[in-house]
């Protein structure tokens, strides 16, 4: 047999290619695939070192670009418009600038103008939005461009009864899915006439003998066709985890607000009306003791009221009337409260007296009170025209806003008494579900509440002595209280409605803060909403964009106590004095409600006889422009009587004070408390403080402090910090030359200026916070203009660069600690990132320059550093050099003064450069830290540098001069040694500095010269190399080197830096390359191979050189995927996700829309084919799994016999290609396939990662040229092309349908979701990542959407959506998913076809063509055989004819292995529901028969496969539809009967002959279709016609594999096992008659003890079979290999029912085998899986832990059951099946078959009496039976497993009466015992077996007691024994038998059997039998009370003894039965009565 098989081995292998092979081998002995690429390269630069760059503008130079054609010359370079300057209007929300108008501005204010006023200048990259950083592939977008995607149709979305839309319409017929449809149920055979079917449309050109040429070309054209452009579009976005790259522009800078409430007054009414009140509206926070926004005043008095006050109003103005106000709320808490403070017109009286009127008088008494109100009215009237101009405090109340959030469900809250006001603040809110952003401990938000309408009902009236904040503050938290003292107070009461809601997004009519009008603001005359200016409860960091000079003044106290004379009622009046003169009062004071905008004074209310009152006045000023040394505030204090005397003025000037505004030059704010003069001050007051002692002046209280104030400022022109102030006044001094200078106590003259500067320069890092973020641009500008426009102090160029760059540094720092919360992923802060966008331009650098200006100062920029210093020392440069240059130095005011200046301008980014590298190491580190902000000012500068320039027509190298690039080569240098260095101390830190480097190198590719950038990319990749050799942990580094890569490859012109268009040009270098592929003479074409190509396939160094980023690139991915590679799941996942996002952002750019130029950039991504194809076996085998076929790779991986040579280094698919085809049937080595992995060597890929790489490689394959890849593949080695097909063939796998259904069942991400985990935990464990970073990464996962404005991305909807989100898909998105998946799994399997019809072509003329075509069509089976779209059916079936028709031997010489494949997919795909498929499968099916036929005039092969295959798939099948290929087989007999060419042959009857028998065996079939839901029916039909097929042994293996199939799919693994053994048993047979070898079974006898069923395959004879006989028993089955496969899957499902003792009888068959064939591995395996059986016997010996199954028999009776009526079977159940359960089962399912009211289950067990049944009735009865022993059998049954394992006696039994009752009393209950034989043994390969043999024995009533006290003792004895002992248990047991029992109980059997001594001698030996049962009974009772007494507690004590005394009643009742004896019983016994009750000696008479 082997010799045989050698033979035909050496057949199949071309002596010259089995020397090619032995060649290959030892060439790659030397090492695995990957040692010969890392070293292999025309270069012979080795992997791991980077290849020099070639220069890229010289390259381009010599390359004119119109030397490529059309579409091709835009990747040459870049385009001219690349860069451009925009600018961009600044977003004013006013429709007023708002800034002054008055000319005279002070420097300050100047500055501020300028800034809020200038357009933002933005560099704009244009193409920047087409790279992967600027517009990421997201899910979202991949929706967008999925739209319009045709469906796909797959015939497992169409089940039988939707039709689909590609059938026929005379298909609708319906399928014969149930048992009615046809009358075929009744058993007739029902054969259809085939001649009568509609066959199928033909395929027109199917029967003309065409060319091979003209159909290969023909397909081609077809498979071309609407086609999806791309393909990456139909795969899940890229990983966004992995988007390091991704960038976003900054939002624009914009004013700072929190969350915006409106709050609207609608009303405010009062029991009685008098007089006119006005109303302050304010925020509070209780939490932080602080008022957080200005007040907003409101009237809303009637016109009648205002009226009263005509003699002082002027005329309003309209922003006065505003009733609306919109409050911001940065830090939301729920100790915020709304404040509502109400004034009215002085009037005598204090406050009391003037709200009693309020609280006592009611609106509903207005009539009773008439007169009184008139006196009241009257007096109110006269108060109003005297002291109109006066308030006095009048009440207050508050609104708890949280409430007003959390509970704003409630539509219209009017509360009208107290106990409805309580909400405001007593309840304690309930959380609403938008509580949610806002930091702070207890968050609550005000911007998603419902809006609420409120009516304050109750006020408090204001307490003279409690007016200050403080005591609102204590107020408010006492409101807080259940228990506050407030409530206790007696209300004004009165109707406050106000409406509050979250303010809308634009709202109209609006005013800011200084009254400017805000966009849109539709009408001018409408009631305005004014915005509300906020005092943040906490710093805000946000700087400032508009002009804000607001003043605000707060007076405190004042305390005239000690002041003589008449001073009571006192108010203070205010003024802005820009002068002393009255008249200079300034109109800048804001009015309130109903008054002009502007007054010159303003008065606090009046507390009534107070002469040392508390003000809660605000007055809000707006500060002039230029504040100068004489503005002041003056401030006048009078008393007002009110009281009209004759003689006493209305007001009397009791006192003054004043406040200057500015001291040395900053503006004074902040608490005072000031001494007030008696007298007028005098002249000059203003200049001096009120705390200087003037002469002659008298003071209050002796110059004390007594009146106490606070300022404060909202402003964006005064910093109000000292250094800050300090800073600008200096800087604008110099611009100014304004000298000398005072500055606090120190005068400045230009000498000591500098000094101060650098003094203030330094200071700058000591600011605080808040001021130096807002005032950040101002700063950052004056630091920048510090730098390149060096002041000129006294002639001479100050050069303050360093302190500048220092500064910089620390002011970027502190804006970035105090904006850590914002920060996006990369660690950079937003606001400044917003700066260099928006802001940032060069001072002065406008682009109206002279025209020859710009190369002078490029020029003066060398000089000013230095001249002549050598290149290598630029790092050790003195301090001096930037010093300022006397030789520059000129005198002021000389005509060359224009000309210095321009000299002395530096350019930023070299001083930036410069500074950069000479810094100190504080310095440096602070820098370091925020590197991104200075590359990108750098990067900005330069740009603007040559835009504004007009530079960049320059060619790239002469753009900037050689020292600023020898500084950026030591800085790159330099950051890249501290992104080594810090990798493992400050992981975080270190991968900031890298993303920043990269980024930088990025820019600096549009920028500079490119050639220059690329060799800093070298250099730093050298450093890195250098360090990996010795770092710890190289994964972290090659971690951040992939990002470095991937952020480089990210540039959005990366295809033109790869120099697409150049051809690889081979070395100059005569010597010949060592590329591992090229040195092969190639194994299909005659001459060399050509190394061009070759090199273009390779990572060559020549590839590397010339395509240098893509060669970084796909290097990283060749280091990352060699197996011993470190960290390499992490490094695997990143370096895919890398190429992948290429790849995606490639597809949707439309610069590469075009096919040629899309090849073009397909062709940088070649070498991707040799990288996975060498990764091949770690790429995760999708291959695997239930049903699949193995892959190719793993069909022989041992060394092929009589080539030693050939290692393991050879792919084993090679291996098999060699030998011709899949397996050589029986040779010794194929036996030894171990498990897959045991080829694969390093770390395997995870599915995710594995599926990108291939989804990669199948976008080159598609998007390649196809000569090109002919080319490659014809240079390829026979080995490596193996490989190549396996690569595909693993693409199908990977990418197949899985179907609508898979999409409703799994959730696809879990599974990705874990491996996510996986590599995230790696990365953590290994240290690659910082702690921060993972935090961050965590908090934006927890809020998807997080601030969108600082997040860099957005984490994708669908990959991070917990598992649990998956089942709220909705339809549709299942839809969508299931659309794409199909027309990526059609796509895919397309390109895998396109690149099997190229090899094809390659392979046409070669000498080891078969071997090759033997892989090809593997693959092309493997396609066909997966779940396929209609569409790519057609064309793969087109190829697979096309394939045959030009290699007929393929099929018909080979071993039978592929025509038997291919037979089984042709007819499923016969018998599919898709019309076009039907008509291509037939169409393959009949070309293939009449090839067989031409070859040898008859197609026994065919017809014996076509037969196989056909019972194969009927069996296996679920939805098969015989309908369906019925007409497929009427469509073959069609083309037959029309095919002229075979007329006169007899192929045509041959044929008829074959479908008509093909039609018999699915009418067989058919039946089983019925039957498809009643299991046991099912496998009974397969069962019956696996006997059918007893003559045809490949046949009844398939048979018996399909029940092994159906067994293991309900999860009867004994069965399925069974059924293994039963094939295994056959195959033993036919093997034993082929030939008698030593190791092999003898035939079924050897399995018997496996089964004693297995003899039935002994059938099997000389005479059914001989095995020479063509096509017979030539399946892959019946050889050695096939024996063991099914003996281990035997096993295999042994082990999973839990039979491990049957396991070990298996592998008695096996061993012997393996050990034949020395096949060690398995043999370990085996004993391995042994061991683990015995384990498990001895872990599980009291068996309860497996259990085995259930029995019950079940008996059909009535005519409707057909073949089952009056049967008996006994049914096999999974375990611990109840009787109800079974019952149920079959009833249900009966009653579905018949109908309801049919089906009746017969209740008891006793016989069924046929006449009495209903005939139209189905009656069924089930009985639980147990398995029956014969004591001898007992012997050898010794084990659980025993007593479970080949049954087949069954044993019930049924209580009776002789009056038919089944119960009665004790003496008449009889008991009947049946027992059951069956046919087999349980377990089978069938769940049900007939009964063949059944006896019937009858128990009288005293054998049935003799039993049943058996019975009660054993149970006693068993609770007694048990160990551990259970108390519980054993109670139960005890008092079941001495309990007083009511009926049957021990005491009342014996009372019935023992009483009296029968008669009849026959039963004495009974009567004595159970005397001796109760005396064992009572002796166990006895055993058990002892050992109870030992377990109980105390607390049973009284429950043992009465169950003692219990035991002693029963034994004194049984005592006189028990000692009275028989005589008769010591006579000797006649023999007839012996062993009445031995079981083994039933009388067995067949009942």
């Amino acid at each position: 047999m082997a010799a045989a098989e050698r033979r035909a081995f050496a057949h199949k292998i071309n002596r010259t290619v089995a020397s090619e092979v032995r060649k290959q081998v030892s060439r790659e002995r030397s090492g695995s695939p990957h040692s010969s690429r890392r070293s292999g390269s025309s270069l012979g630069v080795p992997l791991t070192e980077v290849v020099e760059p070639l220069d890229f503008e010289d390259v381009l130079l010599s390359r004119p670009p119109d030397a490529e054609p059309g579409p091709l010359r835009e990747l040459v370079e870049f385009p001219c418009d690349d860069l451009e300057l925009q600018r961009q209007p600044r977003e004013c929300r006013t429709t007023e600038p708002g800034i002054p108008e008055d000319g005279k501005l002070d420097a300050q204010a100047r500055a501020a103008v300028e800034m809020y006023t200038e357009d933002w200048v933005i560099v704009c990259r244009r193409y920047q939005h087409l790279s992967a950083a600027y517009s990421p592939i997201t899910t979202e977008m991949q929706r967008e461009r999925q739209k319009g995607l045709s469906r796909q149709v797959f015939e497992q979305d169409t089940s039988g009864d939707e039709r689909s839309g590609l059938e026929d319409s005379d298909d609708s017929r319906r399928c014969s899915g149930s048992p009615e449809d046809t009358p075929r149920s009744s058993g007739a055979s029902g054969i259809f006439d085939l001649r009568n079917l509609a066959a199928d449309s033909l395929l027109p050109s199917l029967l003309e003998r065409a060319a091979p040429e003209d159909v290969d070309r023909r397909n081609e054209a077809q498979r071309r066709q609407n086609r999806p452009r791309a393909l990456l579009t139909l795969y899940p976005a890229p990983e966004e985890d992995e988007a390091v790259e991704r960038c976003s522009h900054p939002e624009p800078p914009r004013e700072h607000f929190g969350q915006r409430i409106l709050v609207k007054c609608l009303s405010l009414k009062f029991e009685i009306e008098i007089e006119p009140i006005f109303g302050i509206l304010a925020l509070y926070d209780v939490r932080e003791k602080k008022k957080i926004s200005e007040n907003f005043y409101f009237d809303l008095n009637s016109d009648s009221m205002k009226g009263l006050l005509r003699a002082h109003g002027t005329h309003p103005a309209i922003s006065t009337l505003a009733r609306s106000a919109i409050f911001s709320v940065t830090y939301p808490s729920p100790d915020i409260f709304l404040v509502i403070k109400l004034e009215k017109v002085l009037q005598q009286g204090d406050i009391s007296e003037c709200c009693e009127p309020y609280m006592v008088m009611k609106e509903v008494d207005t009539a009773k009170n008439k007169e009184k109100l008139e006196k009241l009215r009257l007096a109110a009237e006269q108060f109003c025209t005297r002291l109109g101009r006066y308030r006095m405090p009048f009440a207050w109340t508050a609104v708890h806003l949280a409430n007003i959030v959390s509970s704003a469900g409630q539509p219209d809250r009017d509360s009208d008494s107290e106990g409805e006001r309580r909400p405001a603040w007593t309840d304690r809110r309930r959380r609403g579900p938008q509580d949610r952003a806002s930091s702070g401990d207890d968050t609550c938000s005000f911007s998603g509440f419902r809006p609420a309408t409120l009516t304050v009902t109750n006020f408090f009236k204001q307490e003279a002595e409690r007016l200050s904040d403080e005591d609102l503050f204590k107020f408010l938290a006492d409101m807080r209280r259940p228990s506050s003292l407030l409530r206790r107070l007696r209300p004004v009461t009165a109707q406050l409605k106000i409406d509050i809601s979250p303010a809308p997004e634009n709202p109209h009519f609006c005013l800011s803060p200084e009254l400017l009008h805000v966009k849109p603001y539709p009408d001018p005359r409408g009631r305005p909403t004014k915005e509300i200016l906020e005092f943040p409860a906490r710093e805000v960091y946000s700087p400032h964009t508009c002009y804000r000079n607001l003043l605000y003044v707060y007076p405190h106290s004042l305390n005239f106590s000690s002041r003589q004379g008449s001073v009571r009622n006192l108010t203070v009046r205010v003024q802005y004095m820009a002068g002393e003169d009255p008249s200079q009062a300034l109109p800048v004071i804001f009015g309130k409600s109903s008054c002009s905008e502007f007054t010159r004074e303003a008065f606090t209310p009046v507390v009534y006889h107070n002469k040392s009152p508390e003000f809660y006045e605000e007055f809000k000023l707006c500060l002039p422009a230029c504040v100068t040394e004489n503005h002041h505030l003056l401030f006048t204090f009078y008393h007002v009587s009110c009281q009209p005397r004759p003689g006493t003025a209305l007001e009397t000037p009791v006192g003054f004070t004043w406040i200057p505004l500015l001291q040395h030059g900053r503006l004074r704010t902040g608490p005072f408390c000031l001494p007030v003069s008696v007298d007028q001050p005098p002249p000059s007051y203003s200049v001096l403080t009120p705390d200087v002692a003037l002469p002659g002046m008298r003071w209050v209280d002796g110059h004390k402090g007594v009146f106490s104030v606070e300022l404060m400022a909202a402003s964006s022109v005064h910093p109000q910090d000292p250094h800050l102030d300090k800073f600008f006044t200096l800087v604008h001094v110099l611009e100014e030359g304004a000298f000398p200078f005072r500055l606090k106590d120190t005068v400045l003259s230009e000498g000591t200026v500098e000094q101060e500067l650098r003094a203030s320069l330094s200071a700058l890092r000591l600011a605080s916070p808040e001021p130096l973020v807002a005032f950040s641009h101002h700063v950052l500008d004056k630091l920048v203009r510090l730098v390149v426009r060096p002041p000129i102090i006294s002639g001479q160029m100050v050069n303050l660069g360093r302190g500048a760059f220092e500064a910089m540094a620390h002011v970027v720092s502190l804006v970035h600690r105090s904006l850590e919360a914002v920060q996006d992923a990369r660690g950079h802060c937003p606001l400044l990132a917003a700066y260099i966008y928006y802001a940032f331009r060069l001072p002065g650098a406008e682009p109206s320059l002279p025209g020859g200006a710009p190369p002078v100062t490029v020029q003066a920029a060398t000089l000013a550093r230095g001249s002549g210093r050598p290149a290598s020392l630029y790092l050790a440069r003195s301090k001096s050099v930037s010093s300022s240059n006397p030789d520059l130095a000129v005198a002021p005011g000389s005509v060359d003064d224009e000309v210095s200046r321009i000299l002395a301008s530096k350019l930023l980014h070299e001083e930036l450069a410069l500074q950069w590298v000479v810094s100190s190491s504080a310095v440096r580190e602070a820098v370091l830290q925020h590197a991104w902000f200075f590359f990108q000012l750098m990067v900005k500068s330069m740009a603007l540098h040559l835009l504004l320039g007009q530079r960049l027509d320059t060619p790239r190298k002469l753009r900037f001069p050689g020292r600023f690039l020898d500084d950026i080569t030591a800085l790159v240098g330099s950051v890249g040694m501290e992104v080594i260095t810090r990798v493992h101390k400050d992981a975080e830190l270190a991968e900031r500095l890298n993303a920043s480097l990269a980024f930088f190198l990025s820019d600096l590719l549009s920028l500079a010269d490119r050639g220059f950038v690329f060799n800093l990319v070298r250099a730093h990749y050298k450093q890195v190399a250098t360090r990996l050799q010795s770092a710890p942990n190289p994964t972290a580094l090659l971690t951040l080197r992939l990002d470095f890569t991937r952020i480089l490859c990210s540039h959005e012109h990366y295809v033109t830096l790869n120099l697409p268009c150049c051809p690889l040009s081979p070395p100059a270098s005569p010597s010949p390359s060592v590329s591992s592929t090229t040195s092969q003479s190639s194994t299909f074409s005659s001459q060399a191979p050509d190394p061009k190509v070759a090199s273009m396939f390779e990572l060559s160094g020549l590839f590397r050189q010339q395509h240098f980023l893509a060669g970084l690139l796909l290097t990283e991915l060749a280091l990352a995927l060699e197996p011993e590679a470190e960290g390499a799941s992490l490094l695997h996942k990143k370096a895919i996700s890398a190429v992948h996002t290429l790849l995606c952002s490639h597809d949707t750019d439309p610069r590469y829309a075009e096919a040629t130029v899309k090849a073009r950039v397909a062709e940088l991504y070649l070498p991707l084919l040799s990288l996975a194809r060498d990764t091949l076996p770690r790429l995760h085998d999708f291959a695997e799994g239930p049903g699949q076929r193995s892959r190719l790779a793993s069909m022989l991986d041992s060394d092929t016999e009589g080539e030693g040579d050939i290692g393991s280094t050879i792919n084993p698919s090679v291996a098999m290609a060699i030998a011709g085809g899949p397996l050589a049937p029986g040779s010794r080595t194929s036996i030894s396939q171990g498990p897959p992995t045991a080829s694969r060597s390093g770390c395997p890929l995870s599915s995710e990662s594995s599926r990108t790489l291939l989804v990669c490689v199948l976008w080159v394959l598609k998007n390649a040229e196809p000569a090109l890849l002919q080319r490659w593949a014809a240079d390829l080695a026979l080995p490596q092309l193996g490989r190549l097909l396996d690569l595909l063939y693993l693409c199908l796998a990977a990418f197949e349908y899985k179907g609508k259904k898979a999409f409703e069942r799994i959730n696809s991400l879990t599974f990705k979701k874990s491996l996510d985990m996986k590599a995230r935990l790696e990365e953590a464990i290994l240290g690659t990542i910082g702690a921060r970073q993972e935090m961050v990464r965590r908090s934006r996962e927890r809020s998807p959407f997080g601030n969108q404005e600082n997040v860099r991305w957005r984490k994708s909807v669908t990959h991070w959506k917990q598992t649990s989100d998956r089942v709220d898909k909705t339809k549709d998105e299942m839809e969508h998913e299931a659309l794409v998946d199909g027309n990526l799994a059609t796509e895919a399997s397309l390109v895998v076809l396109d690149t099997l019809e190229i090899i094809v072509q390659t392979v046409m003329l070669s000498e080891a063509r078969e071997s090759v075509l033997g892989a090809v069509l593997k693959v092309v089976l493997y396609s066909l055989g997966s779940a396929q779209s209609a569409l790519f059916l057609q064309h793969g079936l087109a190829t697979q004819r096309a394939l045959v028709s030009k290699f007929p031997e393929l099929l018909f010489e080979e071993d039978t292995e592929l025509c038997a494949d291919l037979c089984l997919r042709l007819l499923r795909h016969c018998g599919s529901r898709i019309s076009t498929i039907r008509t291509h499968a037939s169409a393959s099916l009949y070309l293939l028969m009449r090839q067989n036929y031409e070859i040898g005039h008859n197609f026994a092969r065919v017809k014996m496969q076509v037969t196989m295959s056909l019972s194969s798939l009927v069996g296996t099948t679920q939805n098969f539809s015989e309908e369906h290929l019925r007409r497929s087989l009427k469509t073959i007999l069609t083309y037959a009967e029309e095919d002229v060419g075979l007329r006169d042959s007899t192929f045509a009857e041959q044929v008829q002959d074959l479908m008509f028998n093909l039609h018999m065996i699915l009418t067989d079939t058919v039946k089983m279709k019925e039957h498809q839901e009643d299991p046991e029916m099912l496998i009974d039909l397969m069962y019956r016609i696996a006997r059918g097929y007893q003559g045809s042994p490949d046949l009844r293996l398939t048979w018996l594999q399909n029940m092994a199939g159906k067994h293991a799919e309900l999860g009867n693994h004994a069965e399925a096992a069974q059924c293994m053994v039963h094939a295994a048993a056959l195959v033993a047979e036919y093997l034993a008659l082929l030939e008698d070898s030593r190791h092999l079974p003898v035939g079924c006898v050897s399995f018997q003890n496996i089964s004693s069923n297995v003899l039935e395959e002994s059938a099997i004879s000389d005479d059914i079979l001989s095995p020479d006989e063509e096509g017979f028993c030539s399946g892959k089955h019946f050889t050695e290999l096939g024996l063991v496969g099914l003996l281990e899957q035997a096993a295999a499902y042994f082990t999973m029912g839990g039979l491990y003792e049957a396991v070990n009888e298996v592998y008695k068959n096996l061993i012997p085998i393996l050990e034949a064939h020395r096949d060690y591995k398995k043999l370990a395996s085996v004993h391995g899986k042994l061991q683990e059986a015995f384990t498990k016997i001895m872990h599980q010996s009291s068996g309860w832990e497996r259990v085995f199954g259930t029995y019950f028999r079940v008996g059909f009776y009535g005519a409707r059951f057909g073949d089952l009526d009056e049967q008996e079977f006994v049914y096999k159940e999974p375990s611990i099946t109840k009787l109800a359960e079974i019952s149920h089962r079959l009833e249900e399912f009966y009653t579905e078959r018949f109908g309801d009211d049919v089906v009746e289950i017969i209740k008891d067990s006793n016989p069924v009496d046929k006449s009495k049944l209903d005939p139209q009735k189905a009656y069924i009865q089930i009985t639980y039976v147990e398995p029956h022993f014969d004591t001898y059998e007992l012997k050898d049954r010794v084990t659980y497993f025993d007593r479970n394992y080949g049954l087949r006696a069954f044993l019930f039994c049924t209580p009776f009466t002789p009056d038919g009752r089944a119960h009665g009393d004790l003496p008449e209950q009889h008991k009947r015992k049946t027992l059951l034989s069956t046919e087999h043994a349980f377990p089978y390969i069938k769940t049900r077996i007939r009964v063949c043999h059944r006896e019937e024995t009858v128990l009288t009533p005293v054998e049935v007691a003799i039993e049943d006290m058996q019975k009660k003792t054993r149970e006693l004895a068993f609770a007694t024994e048990q160990d551990p002992p259970d108390a519980k248990m054993l109670q139960m047991v005890l008092q079941g038998s001495v309990g007083p029992t009511v009926n049957q109980g021990p005491l009342e059997v014996a009372q019935v059997f023992l009483a009296e001594i029968p008669e009849d001698p026959k039963l004495f030996r009974h009567h004595n039998k159970l005397r001796l049962c109760f005396k064992d009974f009572c002796k166990k009772c006895e055993d058990a009370l002892r050992k109870n007494k030992a377990l109980i507690g105390p607390d049973q004590k009284e429950y043992h003894r009465e169950l003692e005394r219990h035991y002693c009643r029963l034994r004194e009742a049984l005592q006189p039965l028990l000692t009275q004896r028989l005589p008769q019983l010591l006579a000797p016994t006649p023999a007839s009565l012996r062993n009445s009750l031995n079981r083994a000696s039933f009388r067995r008479a067949d009942l």
